[in-house]
């Protein structure tokens, strides 16, 4: 039996998708009660397709959480809670990253930091420990040379094949929210190999304007198939992500696959402008969630939102498309996809 690792693709079958319900209003401040709002329209939507497992900070707020999901006419029996407090609801992020190993499953710890950008994430690096607990599937400490590996879910999207794609802005520069100190791309792709079962890597450049994380990839590219990557493309040459998305999009049109093919490459608009008190947030059709049935995706009552989810429908036929409004959502700088973790079958 074989027991090399492999991250599964988001589209491969899940057991369900885990969640945290928003308890810190830091994250959206003057928009904290609409957010938990959005927050049970997104569950309710994930819930009627598959399970949710939700992280909620303890046993008094489950109870709120439990009537406001029953007065919204959620799946309940499609809800489980599990009980840990935490700093945030990033579980892209925070929460542990379930892979394959040979039959069995195991969840990685990338040892989450707050984007090496807060100070408060203590709370939230317990979550790995929490939900592989809670879901009884072995935890691992992701380490390398005797160090901690610092990686969020955000900045990598793989094929299951062996492809991953990243970006140079989170995971390469120098100065700016650094992970992991020193650390050069052979680092990182042997640390893709042995924990992720990836064997090729795709590096794209920089992220979008207005990115909390610097850089992650679930707001610029994913793969919709094994073959086949859709990525946010700037129409306006006077709007700051012109140029970095149009060199993304010549990376990828040069780009192989782990079988030394050119993958198929799908554009997608990005929304308008979108600002908050003073804030550009990091809008983007690109953060979808993948589900057994359906995809959701992102929509910002933009006029590109058509557009968007056609292109999407046309890369996911066999899945129902449910646009949820995400205009509340962003301005804690993220939407769906950051959100959430899928948890492989």
């Amino acid at each position: 039996m074989s027991t090399e690792r492999r991250f599964p693709a988001e589209w491969e079958k899940q057991q369900g998708i885990l969640l945290c319900f928003p308890t810190n209003g830091n994250d959206w401040p003057g928009k904290f009660g609409a957010v938990q709002w959005a927050f049970v329209e997104f569950i309710k939507k994930i819930a009627s397709y598959e399970q949710v497992f939700l992280v909620v900070a303890n046993q008094k707020i489950k109870e709120k959480v439990h009537a406001m999901l029953k007065k919204a006419h959620v799946e309940l029996k499609n809800v489980s809670y599990i009980i840990q407090k935490t700093n945030r609801s990033w579980m892209r992020d925070s929460g542990p990253i379930i892979i394959k190993k040979g039959s069995k499953r195991e969840a990685l710890n990338f040892n989450f930091n707050a984007w090496a950008k807060y100070k408060n994430f203590q709370l939230d690096r317990t979550i790995p420990s929490a939900v592989s607990s809670f879901l009884n599937i072995p935890p691992t400490q992701v380490m390398y040379k005797g160090k901690p590996v610092i990686l969020e879910g955000g900045a990598i999207d793989v094929n299951g094949k062996g492809t991953l794609i990243t970006s140079e802005e989170c995971l390469m520069h120098p100065d700016i929210q650094v992970r992991n100190p020193g650390f050069t791309k052979t680092d990182y792709e042997a640390i893709f190999k042995e924990f992720l079962g990836v064997t090729n890597t795709i590096w794209l450049a920089d992220g979008i304007a207005g990115d909390d994380t610097h850089g992650h990839i679930d707001d610029l590219c994913r793969f919709v198939n094994e073959n086949t990557i859709i990525t946010v493309v700037e129409s306006d040459p006077k709007d700051s992500n012109y140029h970095a998305l149009q060199e993304n999009l010549k990376r990828l049109k040069h780009a192989k696959l782990e079988n030394g093919k050119a993958p198929t490459i799908v554009s997608l608009p990005m929304p308008g402008q979108l600002h908050f008190d003073g804030l550009r947030l990091p809008a983007s059709y690109a953060n979808f969630l993948i589900l057994n049935k359906s995809v959701l995706v992102p929509v910002f009552n933009d006029a590109k939102d058509p557009e968007a989810l056609q292109i999407i429908a046309n890369c996911f036929p066999d899945r129902t498309i449910i646009p949820i409004s995400a205009i509340d959502l962003i301005w804690g700088f993220g939407t769906l996809h950051c959100l959430s973790q899928q948890i492989p079958e």
